[in-house]
């Protein structure tokens, strides 16, 4: 696993985790280095906030009718904190690329270029706060069974499915949620 960075990639979280902030979460991890690690959970909405609230809060014109998506809960730092995970046709300055085509952009100009409707970004979401790790500290989560990983896909990081989501990257590893274990070995 040394050297081995995750960027790009959904964490899946293994049941027991024993932190109910990430039970049955799914993480993309925006940024991944031998300093620290940064995701965005994409399946855990804020209950009765959506995109089109937020707008209207921020005092951000929608010239369009905003689809009703759900605003999520990216993680337990900075809550307060907005972060849009869209698709790359879409670039500020200070956007991060995250993987081929995914990027992420935490100002302001994104949430007003999704209002203005020309269609850029493709696809966002919206989430407020994100999840964070120090040097060394995924590895070893990893290492623990703690996360299971898989490669991030549109549907999974975009769909507005988000009960299904977790089930749905386990398959991708062709694994049954009713066969995990609460408990981890060693072999």
């Amino acid at each position: 696993m040394e050297g081995r960075f995750f960027a790009g990639q959904l964490l899946i979280a293994m049941p027991g985790i024993g932190d109910p902030r990430f039970e049955r979460a799914v993480i993309l991890v925006c940024a991944h280095d031998s300093q620290h690690a940064l995701g965005v959970a994409v399946n855990r909405p804020v209950d009765g906030l959506t995109v089109p609230d937020l707008l209207e809060r921020l005092e951000i014109k929608s010239e369009i009718k905003a689809p009703a998506d759900l605003v999520l809960m990216g993680g337990p730092v900075e809550r307060e904190r907005g972060f849009v995970v869209h698709t790359d046709d879409y670039r500020a300055e200070h956007s991060l690329d995250i993987s081929a085509g995914v990027a992420l952009t935490a100002t302001r100009d994104v949430l007003e270029a999704m209002a203005a409707g020309d269609g850029t970004p493709r696809l966002a979401l919206l989430a407020l706060g994100y999840a964070g790790w120090g040097a060394g500290q995924l590895e070893n989560e990893i290492k623990d069974n703690v996360w299971l990983s898989c490669d991030a896909d549109e549907a999974l990081v975009f769909g507005a499915d988000h009960e299904t989501k977790w089930t749905r990257a386990l398959a991708k590893l062709g694994v049954d949620p009713e066969r995990l274990s609460f408990t981890a070995g060693r072999a």
